[in-house]
C-alpha cells in the first residue's frame, strides 16, 4: 500500500526487510535486541472526541457542522446569547459575509488571520468565545489545519458551516443556548527504521543505507499525481535502494572483507523530511565517532541503457573520494556532485561530520506518481550499480 510511514503498509515492509536481514545473518541493532528502531512523528494538532457544541440542546457534529480554528483556546463555555448582541461574559457571533465581500478582489487578503485578529479583539472586549460563520455566497476556504503552527489565543474560536447556520441560526434576533467545549491534542504516529549489523571486531564501521518508505496513497500531499487516490508503489523510490542495501548486506556477509564492521540501515520517514535518518543520527545504536563513512542509495533502479549515467553525491565530503572513485567509473558516465547535503538520508550523516556518498540513477516522469512501478526497473542496470558500490 505504498509504505507510508506509520501505516500497515510500512509494517509489512519493515517486517520483510527485517526477515531478509535475519536470513542473511545480520545482528539486530535496533531497540531491545530487535532489528526495529521506533521513532515518533508529531503531525501537529487534532480535534479530540470531547470537543462538543450544542445549540438549544441540539448536538452538532464536529467537522460536519462545526470545527475549532487551529488557534482556538481549549476549554468550555456556556451562555444564552443573541447573535445580534456583543455582551461581555458571553460568546460572540460574527458573520464573515461583509468582510469577504469587501476583500474578494484582494489576492493578498488572509481571511484566517483576519478571524484571529477579530478573536483577539473580542477577547479583549470580554467575549468568552467567538462563533464564526459565513452567510454569503463566496467561499470562505476555512478549515482545521492541524499541521499549521499557531499559538492558541485566550478564548475558544469555532467555525459553523453554512449547513449548520441554515439549520440552527436562522433568526439572528433570537436567543440561543450555547454549550461549547474545545479539546485539541497532539497528533502522532510512529515510524520504524530497520538496523542490521556485521561485527567484524574492527575499529571502524561503514554504514550502508536507504529509505524504504514511500507515499502510500498520497495522504501527506507530497505526490505529484493529480488523479484520484492511488497506491504509490515507489519501485524506484525507493524499493530500488532498499534492494541494494539487502543485496550488499548479503554480499558482504559472505565475503572476506573484514577490515570494517558494516551497519545496514533502512529508514522510514524520509518522504516526510528525512525523519528516520535524523532520528538515528540523534539516537545512534553505535558510536558515530567510529563511523568511517556512509553510503546512501536513493533511486538506483532506472539506469539509462544508452547513456549509462549515474550521479554520485558527496564527492567533496572527503578528500579520499577523488582518488577512490574516479578509477572505478569505467562502466558508467558519472556526474559527481561535491555536496554532502541533498534531499535524501545521507544529509543527516553529513550534518554529523561523517563523509557520505549518494548514489542516484536519475529523475524521471514517474517520480512521486503511481506509475513508478516495477515494470520500469532496469534490473541489470541496478545490479551494475550495486557491483560498483560493492
Amino acid at each position: 500500500e505504498g509504505r507510508r510511514t506509520g501505516t500497515p503498509g510500512e509494517k509489512l515492509a519493515y517486517e520483510y526487510v527485517s526477515d531478509q536481514f535475519k536470513k542473511i545473518g545480520l545482528y539486530p541493532k535496533g531497540d531491545d535486541g530487535s532489528y526495529i528502531q521506533t521513532f515518533e512523528i508529531n503531525e501537529g494538532k487534532q480535534i479530540l472526541s470531547t470537543t462538543h457544541l450544542s445549540i438549544n440542546n441540539t448536538v452538532l457534529v464536529v467537522t460536519t457542522d462545526f470545527f475549532p480554528m487551529i488557534f482556538s483556546a481549549e476549554g468550555s463555555v456556556n451562555g444564552n446569547v443573541s447573535p445580534a448582541l456583543l455582551e461581555k461574559g458571553t460568546p460572540w457571533f460574527w458573520d464573515l459575509k461583509d468582510l469577504i465581500d469587501t476583500h474578494k478582489n484582494n489576492p493578498h487578503f488572509d481571511l484566517e488571520e483576519a478571524v484571529k485578529e477579530k478573536a483577539l479583539d473580542a477577547a479583549l472586549k470580554g467575549a468568552t468565545a467567538l462563533v464564526v460563520y459565513n452567510t454569503g455566497l463566496a467561499d470562505d476556504g476555512l478549515n482545521f489545519d492541524g499541521k499549521e503552527k499557531s499559538a492558541p489565543i485566550k478564548i475558544p474560536v469555532i467555525f459553523l458551516t453554512k449547513e449548520a447556520v441554515a439549520k440552527y441560526i436562522g433568526d439572528k434576533t433570537s436567543n440561543y443556548d450555547i454549550n461549547l467545549t474545545v479539546a485539541l491534542g497532539d497528533k502522532k504516529r510512529n515510524g520504524h527504521n530497520v538496523n542490521g549489523f556485521i561485527n567484524n571486531g574492527a575499529a571502524s564501521t561503514i554504514i550502508i543505507g536507504a529509505h524504504y518508505d514511500h507515499l502510500g496513497y498520497g495522504e501527506d500531499h507530497n505526490s505529484l499525481w493529480t488523479g484520484p487516490p492511488a497506491i504509490h508503489n515507489g519501485a524506484d523510490d525507493n524499493a530500488s535502494g532498499t534492494a541494494a542495501v539487502i543485496e550488499i548486506a548479503r554480499l558482504l556477509k559472505n565475503s572476506k572483507l573484514k577490515n570494517y564492521n558494516y551497519l545496514f540501515l533502512c529508514f522510514s520517514g524520509e518522504e516526510l523530511g528525512l525523519l528516520g535518518s535524523k532520528y538515528f543520527t540523534d539516537h545512534p545504536t553505535l558510536d558515530l565517532s567510529s563511523v568511517d563513512y556512509m553510503i546512501n542509495s536513493d533511486m538506483v533502479g532506472r539506469l539509462n541503457d544508452s547513456t549509462h549515467t549515474i550521479t554520485i553525491g558527496g564527492y567533496g565530503t572527503s578528500p579520499a573520494w577523488g582518488q577512490i572513485l574516479e578509477p572505478q567509473t569505467k562502466a558508467f558516465k558519472v556526474h559527481f556532485d561535491s555536496s554532502g547535503i541533498g534531499p535524501s538520508d545521507h544529509t543527516s550523516f553529513y550534518m554529523k561530520d561523517i563523509p557520505v556518498l549518494f548514489f542516484f540513477t536519475g529523475i524521471h516522469k514517474d517520480y512521486h506518481k503511481p506509475s513508478d512501478d516495477v515494470d520500469k526497473i532496469n534490473f541489470p542496470g541496478e545490479l551494475a550499480v550495486i557491483k560498483y558500490m560493492y
